[in-house]
Formats: structure tokens, C-alpha cells, sequence
């Protein structure tokens, strides 16, 4: 992990990314991959989220996951793997990390999924920069403005987060209700999940990622 550009020390901003098995990940784009190219897709997305992580202003990177394959992945970019909650949903892991990354007095939890893979180091440095003082509320929608894509907290557990298809508006709502006005960032790395053939077809379309593992894979597959 780098400082941050000009000299700006990192706020002791961890981030948090919750992954499932690969095996039998994302059934929804099934109609364009078998579930061998699923899963090598799974693993090349954690890599190029994991190396922009890596390269972001972050203190550190924390993944919840049983999935062998990731963790080894985690490893080898310097990340700390935790398995607490990591079968019981997006929500309960990421707020398993939440709690975990409060109990060792870090102040702020920056959580993202590990299927962005146009995500840049420049993109999380701006959430960051975005991020107000002292406890705050920062996110980054899905392209559609349903999903959460990335939300960072000071301190982790500022509030309780429910992740799913329809969650940014619930999230902005929450951090109000809490009295913590949301900040929201619009990154389209970020933003660009691959959830179903849409989606992918969407990103191969557009100018994002052109240097990614994940897109060189897509690209060889689908490129007939």
C-alpha cells in the first residue's frame, strides 16, 4: 500500500472485500460462460481489484473468504485474511470485518466487492480524498444507482450495512437516519460489476479496464 500522493498521510483507511467460493460464482452470467470460465473469471477479478488495492493510499487490505484460491491470491498482495462469517452472505462478512477492524482500534473501513476489476488505485484514492473528517459516510454506486459498489466508514461500524441488488438508497437513507449526511463519489471503474451478460457486454464496450486480467479473458472468449 502507498502513501498518498502529495504527501498526505493515510488515515488508517483498511479496506474490506468480502469473497465467495469460485465455485459455482456467478450464475447469472451462465449464459455466456461455462462454469470452468466462471470461475477463472472469479479469480482474475479478485486480481485486479486486490493489485488496485494494493496500489491505492490504503493501510491495509483485509479479505473474508474460505475460498483457498483467494486467500492465496490475498496472501501474495500483502493481505490479512479472515474467515468470520465469511458462508453467511455479503452483509455478515463485511460486518464481520467491520467489527474486527474496530476491536484493533483501526479508524475507517473502506469495503468493496471483488468482481470491479476496472477499479484503479486513482479511483480509491479519490473515495478517500472525498472521505470528510472525523466519522463520515462515503459511497460509490452501482452504474445503475442500485447497488452499493464501494462505502467507506469512519469509524468501520458507523453504521449497519445490508448489501443487495437494491441497497444504495437504503445505505444514503441509513447514514442520514444516523445523522451522518452521505458523500457520494461517482468512480465508473467502480462502478462497472460484472453481475450478469449485460454487464459484460457493457464492459467490453467501453474503454474501462483495457490493461485488466479479467478483460484480456473476456475478450479471448467472447470475442467471436
Amino acid at each position: 500500500m502507498r502513501a498518498a500522493r502529495g504527501g498526505t498521510a493515510v488515515r488508517g483507511v483498511w479496506a474490506a472485500v468480502p469473497v465467495k467460493e469460485f465455485a459455482g460464482a456467478k450464475q447469472r452470467l451462465a449464459p455466456l460462460l461455462n462454469e470452468a470460465r466462471r470461475r477463472e473469471l472469479a479469480r482474475a477479478m479478485l486480481d485486479d481489484v486486490l493489485s488496485a488495492l494494493s496500489a491505492a493510499p490504503l493501510a491495509g487490505i483485509l479479505l473474508n473468504s474460505v475460498e483457498p484460491e483467494a486467500t492465496a491470491l490475498a496472501r501474495r498482495y500483502g493481505a490479512r485474511v479472515t474467515t468470520t462469517e465469511a458462508r453467511a452472505g455479503h452483509t455478515r462478512a463485511v460486518m464481520a470485518m467491520a467489527a474486527l477492524l474496530k476491536a484493533e482500534g483501526i479508524g475507517a473501513m473502506l469495503t468493496c466487492p471483488g468482481d470491479i476489476p476496472a477499479v484503479t488505485a486513482a479511483e480509491i484514492g479519490a473515495v478517500i480524498a472525498a472521505h470528510p473528517p472525523g466519522p463520515g459516510f462515503t459511497i460509490v454506486p452501482a452504474h445503475d444507482r442500485r447497488g452499493s459498489n464501494t462505502i467507506l466508514m469512519t469509524p468501520p461500524d458507523l453504521i449497519a450495512l445490508r448489501f443487495g441488488d437494491d441497497s444504495f438508497l437504503p445505505h444514503l437513507e441509513a447514514a442520514r437516519q444516523q445523522g451522518f449526511p452521505p458523500t457520494i463519489v461517482e468512480q465508473p471503474g467502480i462502478a462497472r460489476d460484472l453481475d450478469g451478460p449485460e454487464d459484460v457486454r457493457a464492459f467490453l464496450r467501453s474503454d474501462l479496464g483495457r490493461a485488466t486480467r479479467a478483460r484480456a479473458l473476456l475478450e479471448d472468449w467472447l470475442s467471436a
